[in-house]
């Protein structure tokens, strides 16, 4: 379906630029166009859906941009009621990624290395016949022979990390070759609704027409009516390190105080902090020594490294640790937002579960704990 009416929009395409053509009328608008809501339009479209993203700023420049990427299934960290989602999503990384490397023509650097994690102390309870050395594949120092302790308790986990930057890029290009209209740089402030349900969005600049939208706007969720979800950010600063020896460490390193995460191409990721510091995105010198000298009292040869660049991003937290997905009181109006420390983790199965609750079809996966409803 047509609109009569010619508007101008910015729309993604060959070039980038300004255009008047008839707005359509879209079948779902995706409010947010980090890996989340570009993931959610790729599945949607492969139920040949028409979809709209309508991102406020650049598309995936806000958490997916700034994030570590590591693909944690399992920790102590991760809330119980979340494991088997971060499981599914997990078994999926693989040809997820591989499908966004051929749509986009773009390579996605996963690496299946695992990670090497060093406990707090107070985790330590060894018994009679057991130590966390029998938790290695080898000792300490065949596997990472830069690393300051070779004595220190440590186990292995067989997981993977990817590049957030790259996954996103290649996740908006593989949109794009699916024939997902993107827009950017207009906030949406609301959702227009007639006879109370959804007929589409307004942003600052315009209005957008569609009979679905789903809120997957992060941290920016909370602001935009008819729902206040309540989405919080939560900042994490971090920095890219350039050692002399592209092939310093090979596993994901995670320490109480500090993560230290290897990309392909010989960069290596330091994190993080987590901040309640409002929507502030500004990274504090002081701060980004200390996570520097984290990392260089693990791995000492990272003394001589240059910073390559720090930054921060905000994460969209939730009052419970808990994302927020399925659809809200209003009918057509959806939302899947709040996943705090793992957006990129949980991108595939979010997206799964997602195209499934607005198509009306069983998700395969219980998502009632994370029900709108529940604030």
């Amino acid at each position: 379906m047509v609109l009569e009416t010619t508007r101008s929009v910015r729309c993604f395409g060959a070039d980038e630029v300004f255009y008047n053509a008839k707005v359509k009328s879209w079948d779902v608008i995706i409010i947010g166009g980090g890996i989340i809501g570009l993931s959610l339009a790729i599945e949607l479209r492969k139920k040949g859906a028409a979809v709209f993203v309508v991102e406020r700023g650049e598309p995936g420049r806000e958490a997916s941009y700034a994030a570590g990427g590591m693909l944690v299934d399992y920790s102590a960290e991760t809330p119980e009621l979340l494991q088997p989602l971060a499981i599914a999503s997990a078994r999926m990384y693989p040809e997820f990624v591989h499908e966004v490397q051929v749509e986009s023509g773009m390579f996605v650097d996963l690496r299946d290395q695992g990670a090497i994690v060093f406990p707090p102390p107070e985790h330590l309870h060894e018994r009679p016949g057991f130590s966390l050395k029998s938790l290695l594949p080898a000792p300490l120092a065949e596997l990472e022979p830069a690393l300051a302790d070779q004595n220190r308790a440590a186990f292995y986990l067989k997981e993977r990390c990817v590049e957030p930057r790259a996954l996103t890029s290649a996740a908006l290009h593989a949109a794009k070759r699916r024939g997902v209209d993107i827009s950017s740089g207009d906030a949406v402030t609301s959702v227009s609704l007639a006879n109370g349900r959804v007929t589409g969005v307004v942003t600052k600049k315009t209005s957008f027409p569609a009979s679905k939208v789903v809120n997957c706007a992060g941290a920016w969720s909370g602001q935009i009516a008819p729902h206040p979800f309540p989405t919080r950010p939560v900042k994490g600063q971090m920095l890219y390190l350039v050692p002399h020896s592209r092939d310093l460490i090979k596993h994901v390193i995670r320490s109480p105080e500090v993560y230290v995460i290897p990309r392909s191409d010989g960069r290596i990721l330091v994190g993080t902090t987590m901040e309640e510091a409002g929507f502030d995105k500004r990274t504090d010198p002081e701060t980004i020594q200390r996570l520097r000298r984290a990392a260089v009292a693990l791995i000492p040869e990272l003394k001589n490294a240059r910073i390559l660049e720090d930054w921060a991003g905000l994460r969209p937290g939730t009052p419970d640790g808990l994302p927020i997905l399925g659809e809200t009181a209003t009918p057509g109006y959806y939302v899947a937002t709040g996943h705090f420390r793992d957006g990129i983790l949980l991108a595939p199965v979010t997206a799964k579960i997602m195209a499934c609750v607005l198509a009306g079809e069983n998700p395969g996966l219980g998502i009632d704990a994370f029900s709108p409803a529940r604030f």
